[in-house]
């Protein structure tokens, strides 16, 4: 299977473009053109002879040494509108478990549900104050919509009248 991958990499909106032109034999990039170097440069010995070959072809070079600005700011203005400034706030939901009736500890499972971005900060608190001890996180998962949900759980000991957030 021989693939190639066109890319415009954003940094700070338009601030920053890279380009890479990428290709891929059997799912492994073997050959890159960067536009940080402005050549065409080998990823495995596969793609040396076609990097050296193109970049002796300056009519190549010159293409691709152009496609950052003949592609990424068009590309970027077509997606700014449900990428860039799309947010959607998450569901949260928090449910407690019993874990063992004897001793009574619980776990508390905070669900985050259909989030975008998926940069995101949970963090547990009780009665305001910050609990770390016992926390642990799921990795965060794509919902296959654009967006991301996640699992904080939180092993404690509440107490009459402790307050979770």
């Amino acid at each position: 299977l021989l693939q190639w991958k066109f890319q415009c990499l954003y940094t700070n909106g338009m601030g920053r473009i890279r380009f890479l032109y990428r290709c891929y034999w059997g799912r492994q990039e073997f050959v890159r053109f960067d536009s940080d170097r402005g050549l065409f440069e080998p990823v495995t010995e596969l793609g040396r002879p076609d990097a050296e070959g193109w970049n002796r072809q300056p009519e190549t070079l010159q293409y691709y040494r152009a496609a950052l600005e003949r592609f990424c700011p068009h590309n970027y203005g077509v997606i700014e509108s449900f990428t860039v400034q799309r947010c959607v706030e998450p569901r949260v939901k928090i449910s407690p478990t019993q874990l063992d009736s004897l001793h009574h500890p619980t776990l508390l499972v905070c669900s985050v549900t259909g989030f975008y971005p998926a940069e995101i900060e949970i963090k547990w608190f009780r009665n305001g104050q910050e609990e770390t001890a016992g926390a642990v996180s799921t990795e965060l998962l794509q919902n296959g919509d654009w967006t991301f949900q996640i699992l904080v759980m939180l092993e404690t000991a509440p107490r009459r009248g402790d307050v979770y957030t």
